[in-house]
């Protein structure tokens, strides 16, 4: 859907210029002393009007996830280099995924916060077409978990059938085999700690989950969901909840649409992220370290 361009305040506007070199569709031009829309093009990203002093210009969808409900974040614009890069790098380094879980649900509030900070992430030429799903009450995880689990008991019913595993080497691009050999046996673990003791090592017991999706029209969908996650989990740190990104679940509701469906994810959307959200047991005394990684520099 064609973006809305910018409104402009001729009341406020000073002429100043200042929006104009920074519209990447060059929608905007200074003419008899005021900023007008020239042009047909707007992506929406917003750089006119937080270039704005005068706060002259107001793009579109303005307040669609500008308003937080339980922190007041400021709006002056933080330079590069005007952040305190130890603090932030000791923040980023402080998140850990959680896989110890308190009973206690995160208000409904809060998790509508974690997608506003969520979409603050950068997308492929502005789109913006992620949608969330949020699961508020445990109750909910639980028949997600279920509905999970099933889908792991028929496909590790399939990878034991030697028949199946053969027709997959053949056909199938030996996708079944290695799972296989890598996960049926922790997923059968899991299966039972489920079935047998009532232990969710799926959601690790969060009383909450949020599922990122791809609406049509992205030009880098799963990009742009995995950046959105990476917001979203960090604004649930700041925020006081802990986070564990689960890899399976997104997988089962990929492969199994009916999961998907069940969660109220329709046809249109593609899911790549779901991330379960509460209050973590767990507390650390130091940041993470990570291992250096490949790294090349080209000539």
């Amino acid at each position: 859907m064609k973006k809305k361009p910018p409104r402009i305040d001729p009341e406020r506007c000073n002429g100043c210029g200042l929006c104009v070199p920074v519209c990447p569709d060059h929608t905007l031009a200074l003419a008899a002393g005021r900023i007008t829309v020239s042009g047909s093009r707007c992506m929406g990203c917003g750089h006119c009007a937080a270039a704005c002093p005068q706060h002259a210009i107001t793009p579109p969808g303005a307040d669609m996830a500008c308003r937080f409900e339980t922190v007041s974040p400021g709006t002056d614009w933080l330079a590069p280099g005007a952040a305190d890069a130890g603090e932030l790098i000791r923040f980023l380094a402080s998140r850990r995924s959680c896989r110890n879980f308190s009973a206690k649900p995160p208000s409904p509030a809060l998790l509508r916060d974690l997608v506003r900070g969520a979409v603050t992430a950068p997308s492929g030429t502005n789109s913006q077409k992620w949608s969330f799903h949020i699961i508020a009450e445990r109750k909910g995880v639980v028949r997600l978990g279920e509905k999970v689990a099933g889908f792991y008991r028929r496909l590790n019913r399939m990878a034991a059938n030697p028949f199946i595993r053969f027709a997959d080497r053949i056909f199938g691009r030996g996708a079944l085999c290695r799972y296989q050999r890598r996960h049926a046996a922790t997923v059968a673990e899991g299966l039972a700690a489920w079935d047998d003791e009532g232990r969710d090592l799926l959601f690790h017991g969060a009383p909450a989950v949020i599922a990122i999706c791809s609406l049509p029209g992205a030009s880098c969908p799963a990009e742009d969901a995995i950046l959105a996650s990476g917001n979203l989990m960090l604004t649930a740190h700041a925020l006081g909840l802990s986070t564990c990104m689960i890899g399976f679940a997104a997988e089962a509701m990929r492969r199994d649409r009916r999961i998907a469906a069940a969660l109220g994810i329709g046809k249109d959307e593609e899911v790549h992220a779901v991330i379960a959200v509460g209050y973590g047991r767990e507390k650390y005394s130091r940041t993470c370290i990570r291992p250096w990684p490949r790294v090349s520099s080209a000539p």
